[in-house]
């Protein structure tokens, strides 16, 4: 084992001993308190790793649109006050639109 990484395990236990006598020493939970500090210290080690770009927002725009209207076609028709059933709760799709314009 290199210098540096017994000097970073001796740091994380010290640290994990530390925390675990502040919470009162509880028994059988030692290994919590060691990977809380194991999580504590690579924070310590890299502080802007929670500064990097979050890499879903990359691309923003999905590969497939999905219209809301189809959506909520598929999801069926809810209650609402009236539950009369003779309006839609949503746009029509464009699927829906062409056809009402052709039988026009």
């Amino acid at each position: 084992m290199a210098k540096n990484e017994k000097r970073h395990d001796r740091e994380i236990q010290a640290r994990a001993h530390r925390m675990w006598l502040e919470a009162g020493s509880p028994k059988g939970r030692e290994d919590e308190y060691l990977e809380r500090a194991r999580e504590l210290q690579a924070i310590v080690e890299h502080p802007g790793a929670g500064l990097l770009p979050n890499p879903m927002l990359a691309n923003p725009r999905p590969r497939v649109t999905v219209e809301e209207a189809e959506l909520l076609e598929n999801l069926g028709e809810f209650p609402g006050r009236s539950d009369q059933g003779d309006r839609s709760t949503a746009p029509m799709t464009k699927v829906k639109a062409r056809q009402f314009l052709r039988e026009k």
